[in-house]
């Protein structure tokens, strides 16, 4: 029998998890290796990134702090370790800094800037790097008439401001159901949202640049850093097909909900692309780049965010070539009440709600079901606010006799897609999860 090696994210106190083990503690939020002679920390990249945005400022003297040390700014509470501007989240052990939503946390009709989730592949840029009235946008690429920047005023000065309600999910989003594991953040429901945003629309930015015959793809690059440290190197540069860009929706955002965009959500300015993997809706936004090709930037070729051409085996080996860009997200829903686990009275109905999304296309309905998927029920479901926003439901539900139950939900495309009641197709890096959502209910 193999090892189960995937993880399941635990809101501890940093107390508890420095107790239970301090080097490992160190390692999992930290990435810090204490040298076994001087017993400093080697804190540095996206370590030294996540305990500073951890402790809100950046640490001169971070070489010098002794390993297995908990910062004194952590160490007078007993709360969870948290982030700062976020609130309930769940950081999952791995780098760099990357937490989640638990989904009773999500119940809002528009997710709050401290309750979207965190999805970082290298390093943000620290908040002292960042002069707004300085920060410049650069249009580019072999496709464009003309290069041109914009400073981030000239943006809003120029053109139409836009408001969009729209869902942006990571693509590994319930990868911690893979079974054999799929390697990557272990995400369970939580790493998605459905915030408003403000901005311009793309398509605007982009036509008086002047776009060229032969353009097919829009990508962009960030001012995050490579996780190594390596100023050379770019985490990620994603893109997407002329088409998607040219959405009404898909918008250069500089505000989220009302609000400057939080700094671990791409402060000052960033890329939305609403119902795709959140991969393409880049963060701290310096740069985008109109191509004549496929966008070939770090992220976009070999296993990244692409799954297999055809169905696999569980636990294939599929090469690079067989491998094919992930673009609209599948058909999904979430339970955001009640939370899982509650005990209800028996004879009582229990209000239930969520939300449900589609990617590019609109949920036609929503399902629920209490004894594990054998019959269904339909849910009262609303219309998007716009176009790529999810879609609120509510169902209300009576238990026949009182014991253990679950409440199942399922939706349903424009197109007839449905959710899967059991994991979809096996993929390397473990995309695309879209079963059905459940929570447990105890009827007494």
């Amino acid at each position: 029998m193999g090892i189960d090696r995937r993880k399941t994210p635990k809101e501890i106190g940093i107390h508890e998890l420095y107790d239970a083990d301090r080097e490992g503690a160190d390692r999992n939020l930290w990435g810090r290796r204490a040298d076994p002679v001087t017993r400093r920390g080697f804190l540095k990249g996206s370590g030294l990134a996540a305990m500073s945005a951890a402790l809100g400022a950046g640490i001169p003297f971070a070489h010098w702090m002794p390993g297995g040390l908990i910062p004194a700014a952590l160490a007078q509470t007993d709360q969870p370790f948290a982030i700062p501007g976020k609130d309930g989240l769940v950081v999952l052990n791995d780098r760099p800094l990357n937490a989640e939503t638990p989904a009773h946390l999500l119940d809002d009709r528009v997710t709050p800037n401290h309750r979207l989730f965190v999805r970082n592949n290298g390093i943000p840029p620290a908040a002292s790097q960042i002069d707004v009235d300085q920060w410049t946008l650069e249009i580019g690429g072999e496709s464009v008439d003309q290069s041109l920047t914009f400073t981030i005023e000239e943006l809003k000065a120029r053109f139409r401001e836009v408001s969009y309600q729209l869902v942006i999910e990571c693509g590994g989003n319930g990868r911690s159901e893979f079974v054999p594991p799929a390697s990557g953040n272990q995400w369970s429901t939580g790493a998605v949202g459905c915030p408003e945003w403000t901005g311009v629309r793309l398509r605007d930015v982009l036509e008086h640049a002047g776009i060229k015959d032969d353009a097919v793809y829009v990508a962009y690059y960030g001012a995050d850093r490579h996780a190594s440290g390596d100023a050379s190197k770019v985490p990620i540069s994603r893109g997407v097909p002329l088409h998607k860009a040219m959405e009404d929706e898909s918008i250069i955002a500089w505000a989220m909900n009302g609000e400057d965009l939080p700094l671990l959500n791409g402060h000052p300015l960033r890329l939305v692309c609403g119902g795709w993997p959140a991969s393409v809706s880049g963060k701290w936004l310096r740069k985008i780049v109109v191509r004549d090709r496929v966008h070939d930037g770090p992220k976009m070729t070999g296993t990244s965010y692409r799954v297999p051409c055809r169905p696999v085996a569980p636990g294939s080996v599929v090469p690079d070539e067989e491998m094919c860009i992930i673009e609209a997200m599948p058909v999904k829903s979430l339970i955001t009440f009640p939370k899982s686990g509650i005990e209800h009275p028996q004879g009582e109905a229990l209000s239930v709600r969520g939300h449900a999304w589609a990617g590019d296309d609109r949920v036609r309905r929503v399902e629920v079901s209490i004894d594990f998927g054998a019959s269904w029920r339909k849910a009262r479901l609303e219309r998007p606010a716009n176009r790529l926003a999810w879609q609120h439901w509510q169902a209300d539900i009576e238990f026949p006799e009182t014991g253990y139950y679950e409440i199942w939900a399922r939706a349903t495309d424009a197109g007839g897609r449905a959710q899967p009641m059991v994991m979809p197709a096996w993929n390397p890096k473990g995309y695309l999860n879209n079963a059905c959502h459940r929570i447990a209910v105890l009827t007494v």
